[in-house]
């Protein structure tokens, strides 16, 4: 894990590449149109994020995850790395070096949201639209205390 306090030009893009293969690859419900416009806001995004961690593979931005407080803000990982423990890793660092206990899910996203329940996650609200107002329903999940 490489926690990145530069953000170059050239690094957003890399993730940025990595989010929009990673959304391709697991936000069904989108289509290519919804994912190409909100894609828009992603470098803005992982500018500003307080905390921002990567995980590379042969010099390769593999996956990233970016943390406000005790906030996992984002967590996105190339398609050829899913599955292989690479989330599991990056989501236990959040934890235990930033005490992550917190997150929002897309609700039309069952994988992601049975990650985050082996991970000891619990939903605690529901949201019926994202942050953008759109009509995807956001779950909001946190860390059951016993789980650490």
């Amino acid at each position: 894990m490489l926690k990145l306090n530069e953000r170059t030009p050239r690094l957003i893009e890399q993730i940025c590449s990595v989010w929009e293969k990673s959304v391709r690859a697991t936000h069904k419900f989108l289509s290519y149109g919804e994912i190409d416009e909100i894609s828009k806001y992603v470098p803005e995004a992982v500018k500003n994020v307080p905390s921002l961690i990567v995980a590379e593979k042969d010099g390769i931005i593999t996956a990233f995850m970016g943390i406000n407080k005790n906030k996992l803000e984002m967590l996105f990982i190339s398609p050829c790395e899913i599955g292989k423990g690479l989330g599991k890793k990056l989501l236990l660092y959040g934890i235990n070096n930033y005490s992550v206990n917190e997150l929002c899910v897309n609700e039309q996203n069952p994988n992601a949201i049975a990650f985050y329940n082996k991970m000891g996650f619990s939903v605690y609200k529901r949201s019926g639209t994202d942050e953008q107002g759109m009509p995807y329903p956001i779950l909001y999940m946190r860390l059951k205390q016993h789980h650490i």
